[in-house]
């Protein structure tokens, strides 16, 4: 713990952790190689942190710092788990299959690629699994058909995680959204030159002459 002894850690190429959600934050180091497999992968994992005298921990990561220039691993912070007490985590989404929509020219919108859950330890998924095969043009799959006992999703069960539109129609959704952002700026841009047009009259009203005939 301390500046110094980070310092010391990194250079040894060892990640400096922390395991919190328990009675008391765990300090303990591990080699960089030893996050391969958890950091650089789209999965979610919980994991054992093996410490001194045979104590062990289930945990799951919870954040990571990296190096702003190099991109190695700073410091890694994890969440302490235990099997009656249910955890929150971000799960990924995957999609299997082929759609017969996309097939006749529909485009697919991956609109959720993680779903927020909350789930006792043991009841967690690496991932959502959903199968597209028999999505077509006008489809959609929603939270509600990937509800389950063992967990519960907190996005609302309307929530579209994928959907299959015609081709025309998803570039003109597009378009609108665009279009209300333009709308958007150009009303911010209408309203500071109405203002900035007021002000100008007003100065006119005080001082018996415009800005231009104060410069004549």
């Amino acid at each position: 713990m301390g500046k110094k002894a980070t310092k010391a850690l990194r250079n040894a190429g060892k990640v400096p952790c922390v395991v919190y959600g328990g009675e008391k934050p765990l300090h303990f180091s591990a080699d960089e190689l030893a996050f391969q497999k958890l950091v650089y992968t789209p999965k979610a994992h919980t994991v054992k942190v093996d410490l001194d005298k045979g104590e062990k921990v289930k945990a799951v990561l919870q954040d990571i710092q990296f190096h702003p220039v190099t991109d190695k691993i700073l410091h890694i912070d994890f969440y302490q788990l235990f099997d009656d007490k249910e955890v929150t985590m971000d799960i990924p989404v995957r999609l299997q299959g082929n759609s017969p929509g996309v097939r006749n020219g529909g485009r697919l919108l991956f609109r959720n690629r993680k779903l927020t859950i909350k789930a006792l330890p043991d009841n967690l998924p690496d991932f959502f699994d959903i199968d597209i095969n028999s999505l077509k043009i006008g489809d959609n799959i929603l939270v509600e058909s990937l509800l389950s006992d063992d967990f519960t999703i907190l996005q609302p069960d309307s929530t579209v995680v994928v959907q299959v539109k015609t081709a025309r129609a998803a570039i003109e959704e597009e378009l609108e959204d665009e279009e209300g952002l333009e709308e958007g700026v150009e009303g911010a841009e209408g309203a500071e030159g109405a203002e900035g047009a007021e002000g100008a009259e007003g100065a006119a009203a005080e001082g018996g002459k415009t800005p231009a005939e104060g410069a004549e």
